[in-house]
């Protein structure tokens, strides 16, 4: 069985060969000098780490090597984790259970940004921690998002609520979470439609989700997650804010990280918007979807052998 640091080496390694490709192999081999310092700055920004975090890690990179000029491409990277390690401290986001009822996780975001397949593998993660869990298929707008669902949740055995395409997503909500109670669920995970953040009958739609679901429970949801496409880059910065100002967020999913250079990009949404970070998606596989970890993530995506790599999850 792979570590989960493997995972995350494996899902970030385009992120980490455009750094090694932009710089000549910096990271790997080669002593330090003007011009790859010039060069590690483009592929930063290349790898959408942001314009601050970029200069951050530059400035402390010329600092280093005015004390010390046979610095090496390792001693940089390191550099590079320390200064991203204190840019991301505290984003980190972990999910808390109620006892009493169930809780519910509300999964929202543009279309394309993978919600359905992340509310089945969600789905999945809590059921191999032991919970109890319902999936809602809350997308009526599209009847192939419905059967999506439905065809994960039979893969994965997961327990299902759904309705038809044009049902009303707040009947279903409401419907989904009275059965989660009569059926023992602790948790309840709920797809909804994919929406372009500026379009505000569908973010009013979100709205009346949330009304309907504190008519059983006024504390829901629970957590509501916004869906990123990690391969969107700094352009999903503007797309989360707005979510957080019409919705609430309390934090983000990052999606298919596993293909693309972007890596960086979940630095600037953080950095920006200070919601935390619960999970990394890395591919299609119902174990792809993998708790967020700080180490993780920047051991990985600078290339980086974590103490842990050996160890089986």
């Amino acid at each position: 069985m792979r570590s989960l640091f493997r995972k995350f080496k494996e899902g970030l390694s385009k992120s980490a060969q455009s750094i090694a490709d932009a710089t000549g192999g910096l990271f790997r081999w080669a002593k330090l000098d003007a011009s790859s310092i010039e060069e590690l700055e483009e592929a930063l920004f290349a790898a959408d780490f942001g314009y601050e975090t970029t200069e951050e890690i530059i400035e402390e990179t010329k600092k280093a090597y005015g004390k010390d000029k046979s610095l090496r491409g390792q001693d940089v990277a390191a550099i590079g984790a320390t200064v991203l390690k204190r840019v991301l401290e505290g984003s980190e986001g972990v999910l808390e259970y109620r006892d009493d009822r169930p809780t519910v996780i509300c999964l929202v975001g543009v279309n394309g940004s993978g919600k359905t397949t992340t509310t089945a593998k969600l789905g999945s993660q809590c059921k191999a921690d032991g919970r109890q869990v319902l999936v809602a298929a809350c997308d009526t707008f599209r009847a192939a998002a419905i059967e999506q669902l439905k065809e994960w949740s039979n893969r994965l055995e997961l327990d299902i609520v759904s309705g038809e395409r044009g049902a009303d997503a707040a009947a279903v909500a409401f419907d989904s979470w009275q059965a989660a109670k009569s059926r023992n669920k602790d948790t309840l995970i709920i797809d909804t439609a994919g929406r372009l953040h500026t379009n505000s009958k569908l973010m009013d739609e979100l709205s009346k989700i949330r009304r309907v679901l504190r008519k059983h429970d006024e504390t829901t949801p629970h957590y509501s997650l916004l869906v990123v496409d990690g391969s969107l880059g700094s352009n999903s910065i503007e797309q989360a804010r707005v979510f957080h100002e019409k919705f609430g967020l309390d934090g983000l999913i990052v999606t298919k990280l596993d293909g693309t250079s972007r890596g960086g990009s979940l630095v600037g949404i953080y950095r920006e918007l200070k919601l935390p970070i619960y999970f990394l998606g890395f591919g299609e596989q119902s174990d792809d979807l993998q708790p967020y970890q700080i180490n993780n993530y920047v051991e990985a995506v600078f290339g980086l052998d974590a103490e842990d790599e050996s160890e089986e999850e």
